[in-house]
């Protein structure tokens, strides 16, 4: 099968990860999914309250369990039904002259019981519900029952329940299945840290996890989220260090034994946390005016009958009216109190889960540690990595688990502060800060520094201390961007501060988020920190992703009073943008894992620059991204460094300084020298090249005459080009290196002027001792040289003729 077909295969496999929670037959029905008073209870009292209709037969089944309390009292009931801000169902019903008035007066005494019935068919309550809302995920809707007293028309009893038709975006399976391609690429960027240090892996996983974060957080800010975003949202806050508690979790309930005892006073999570939204929200979209006082319902609080009745099964039934303090604000408590997370468990939840990271993270290298030095030691084999690149590898490792806990441990830390709740939780809050604050600082100074210092080329040679530590931060950017890091941390740390310090303010957070998500746009088109052109389409597709998505929300900002249906739709239409992203990057994980196992099967070194989607990491001696830019010809030269300064130079024979070579072999090849000048080391100012030199301007076209460095096959030098006899007594060869030693000199014939040397910077600019004796000796070589020659010559009748 071709690769384009198993690709595609693929991103129909995830797609269907993602929606196929969705795709099961269920029979259409509405159902009460969280009951509250509306009013203080005084007449009517409720401990459990479970009704669904079934459009297909008109049935209702129903499990209540209620209590009347008050002696003789004549009411009216009022049912009433929001759907999306649509009012569908308004009726009100005298029961005095229902069942044959049994209901009225009240009857005082406990109702419970179970069953099923088939409703009159004159009532026709199927045809007064929209048919989407049977198959609509996250129903906005709810139901309130009043009874209201028929002499004084005081409000007796009202319960509110929200519906629900069992279709949610929020899905088990799909938080497992993002958490398993995490979990998965998390095992092949371990891997391939090991077999191909220099594969991008590694740097996807980063930004897929980033990428989940921010989703999850995207459903924090102080806005009136639809229902359907905000189920969409907590798929993902496994991202956050926030995992899904049942109401008798023992791990929250330790939290909240913490808690109390340190000063805490915040309420815990218990039961559904949808009653406690405010009623101008979702899934409400509407404010009830009662018809009793403020006064009033603050005064039927304090009744004992209240205090006597309000248990449930699971605690308490709420009252939740415009003025209670029990309801919970936007952003944070609800997000986190849907699924069974005190808003005063937050930051102690996510510190938690990521202290057993570490501690699992720290565990597994002790484990490979241990297992590499085993087989070392057992096998002898070098190949593996030694105690000090180990050290390295596992920095990097603690390295990224900080990139990864860095931006929700801020965003609940400073929540914390702002909630002053438990001593012992903001003590702990503040020295986590300082911990991962340096976690991060520190790299980062070092990385800044050490190309400041250096060079930023230098951050990317395989042999740097501080490349194998430091890789996370700057491996995909360009080496002239090696800092983008620094702005990019810069804008998760000010989205933490707005999230948790303005979180008063839905219009504020918005704005400032906007600016950021822009900033950071900006900043990748125009300075292009990545390379090749491949991966910065990625990464700015992904800056772009995460300011169209933020900027929609907007639409969800309380005072614009867009209207429930617009907000949904614009709310669906975050979540497929947020969901292609995921699917691009997840999908460039699988294809670069499937290009670096196919390039280790062909023996082909794996690195980033040798793949097609970053271009940053580079192999010992390879070019830079940004020499990678520059034509050959305005490349400039390789600097020779000296291998040791003039004074420590001696003609007699010094030792060769081979530190160089590794430096000089890195650069660009230098021209030819003679390899061998009786054990005389040259300074490096004497290695010019000859006009007639390969690589210089000047060429001879005498094809007869060998270069003056050439090396004939006896194995002996040619200091000279072949000369007649004739020469000899006369001025060297023009155009020869002769000739121009030999110029300001007096007329000595080609003889003289061997015995000069060549004018070089050192001699000329310096004119040290030592850099005269190293001529003198060339030019006593030259001319023994050249006498050589002449016998040579004169032994030759051939040559002489010639």
């Amino acid at each position: 099968m071709p690769f384009l077909a198993w690709s595609r295969a693929f991103t129909f496999v995830l797609v269907l990860s993602f929606l196929g929670p969705f795709a099961q037959a269920k029979e259409k029905s509405l159902f009460t999914s969280s009951v509250t008073y509306c009013s203080p209870p005084e007449t009517l009292l409720i401990q459990r309250f479970e009704v669904a209709f079934f459009p297909s037969n008109s049935s209702v089944s129903f499990n209540v369990s209620a209590s009347s309390v008050e002696k003789n009292v004549n009411v009216t009931a009022n049912l009433f039904v929001n759907v999306y801000g649509l009012k569908p169902f308004n009726m009100t019903l005298d029961l005095c002259n229902i069942l044959h008035g049994a209901l009225c007066p009240l009857p005082m005494y406990n109702f419970t019981g179970a069953d099923s019935i088939t409703l009159p068919s004159s009532l026709d309550i199927a045809s007064r519900i929209p048919g989407i809302a049977f198959v609509i995920p996250d129903l906005e809707g709810f139901a309130q029952l009043s009874l209201t007293e028929v002499n004084t028309g005081k409000v007796k009893a009202c319960v509110q329940t929200t519906l629900s038709n069992g279709w949610s975006i929020r899905q088990e399976a799909v938080e497992w299945t993002t958490g398993g391609i995490a979990l998965g690429g998390l095992v092949a960027a371990g891997a391939f840290s090991i077999l191909a240090p220099e594969a991008i892996i590694p740097i996807r996983l980063l930004e897929l996890i980033s990428l989940y974060q921010t989703i999850a957080s995207s459903a924090l800010l102080n806005l009136n989220y639809p229902s359907v975003y905000r189920s969409f949202a907590l798929n993902f806050a496994w991202a956050l260090g926030l995992f899904p508690a049942s109401p008798d979790s023992r791990f929250q309930q330790s939290i909240n034994h913490m808690r109390h005892l340190t000063g805490g006073n915040l309420p815990d999570a218990g039961g559904s946390a949808v009653g406690l939204v405010n009623r101008k929200y979702s899934p409400f979209n509407s404010f009830v005016a009662l018809q009793a006082s403020t006064a009033q319902l603050l005064e039927r609080v304090a009744k004992p009958v209240f205090r006597r009745a309000a248990e449930t099964i699971r605690g308490e039934v709420q009252t939740v009216t415009a003025q209670s303090s029990n309801v919970l604000p936007a952003g944070i408590p609800v997000y986190v109190n849907f699924i069974n997370v005190g808003t005063g468990n937050a930051f102690m939840t996510v510190f938690l889960v990521v202290l057993i990271l570490l501690a699992i993270t720290l565990g597994v290298l002790s484990l490979g540690f241990v297992i590499a030095r085993a087989i070392r030691r057992r096998k002898g084999r070098t190949g593996l990595l030694s105690v000090d690149d180990y050290r390295s590898f596992a920095f990097s490792w603690f390295l990224r688990v900080a990139m990864v806990s860095f931006f929700p441990l801020l965003i609940f830390i400073f929540y914390q502060w702002t909630l002053k709740d438990s001593w012992l939780s903001i003590f702990l809050s503040v020295i986590t800060f300082l911990v991962i604050a340096a976690s991060i600082a520190y790299p980062s100074f070092r990385v800044l520094a050490y190309a400041r210092k250096e060079n930023p080329e230098e951050l990317y040679n395989r042999d740097s201390r501080i490349r194998n530590r430091f890789r996370p931060l700057f491996s995909q950017y360009r080496s002239e961007r090696y800092w983008f890091f620094a702005p990019v941390f810069g804008g998760l740390f000010l989205r933490a501060i707005f999230i948790a310090f303005a979180k008063g303010s839905g219009p504020a957070q918005i704005a400032l988020l906007v600016a950021i998500e822009l900033g950071l746009v900006i900043a990748h088109i125009a300075l292009k920190p990545i390379n090749p052109k491949g991966a910065h389409i990625f990464t700015s597709y992904l800056a772009v992703t995460r300011l169209v998505a933020t900027g929609l929300l907007i639409a969800f900002i309380e005072a614009i009073l867009v209207k429930p249906i617009p907000r949904v739709v614009i709310g669906i239409i975050i979540a497929i943008i947020w969901s292609v992203a995921a699917l691009f990057t997840i999908g460039n994980i699988v294809w670069n894992i499937v290009l670096c196992a196919l390039q280790r099967g062909n023996g082909r070194e794996v690195g980033l620059s040798s793949q097609s989607s970053n271009g940053s990491m580079l192999e010992k001696g390879s070019k830079t991204p940004s020499q990678l830019e520059k034509s050959p010809s305005m490349e400039e030269p390789a600097v020779i460094p000296a291998t040791r300064s003039n004074s420590h130079l001696d003609i007699d024979g010094p030792e060769v300084d081979t530190a160089s070579e590794g430096r000089i072999s890195r650069g660009r090849p230098v021209n030819p020298t003679p390899e061998h000048m009786h054990s005389v080391v040259l300074e490096p100012g004497i290695l010019q090249p000859y006009p007639i030199s390969p690589t210089g301007s000047t060429v001879s076209t005498m094809e007869d005459i060998p270069s003056i460095y050439s090396r004939p096959s006896s194995g002996t030098m040619t200091v000279g080009s072949l000369l007649p006899r004739r020469w000899s007594i006369s001025m060297s060869q023009p155009g020869t290196p002769m000739s121009l030693s030999s110029q300001g000199h007096s007329s000595g014939g080609g003889y003289q002027a061997s015995v000069s040397a060549p004018p070089t910077e050192s001699t000329s600019g310096h004119g040290s001792n030592v850099s005269r004796n190293t001529s003198l000796r060339i030019g006593q070589l030259l001319q023994q040289r050249y006498e050589d020659i002449e016998e040579e010559l004169e032994s030759s009748p051939k040559l002489s003729r010639s």
